[in-house]
């Protein structure tokens, strides 16, 4: 028992620290969020049309992967390719840490 205390004491350890050495900007992220993203996603990450994805609260790692599948073609979806096109790694970084910190539908209060 003591071990597994141990065991999942150190893996919420490991993903805290994860999550603070993540890098990026939130302000430059919500920056670039509102030229880029905001139209179909809404500034917030909560888009308002369902036949766009709400990506608030999503996972940094699932935000900055899913980006980067997208700017190098192994992700096909043509809008989201070509808007992914434009972004420079620093901006994936800033995007990806913005919109997991705002509240979605799974972060709600």
């Amino acid at each position: 028992m003591k071990s597994f205390v141990i065991t999942v004491f150190s893996g919420m350890f490991l993903l805290i620290s994860g999550q603070a050495l993540a890098g990026g900007d939130i302000e430059a992220g919500k920056k670039k969020a509102a030229e880029v993203c905001a139209a179909c996603h809404g500034l917030d990450g909560n888009s308002p049309n369902p036949a766009f994805p709400k990506i608030a609260g999503q996972y940094r790692t699932y935000l900055e992967k899913s980006l980067i599948e997208y700017k190098t073609g192994a992700r096909k979806n043509a809008i989201m390719s070509g808007m992914a096109a434009a972004l420079s790694t620093e901006d994936i970084d800033n995007l990806s840490v913005y919109y997991s910190s705002q509240s979605g539908l799974a972060t709600k209060k």
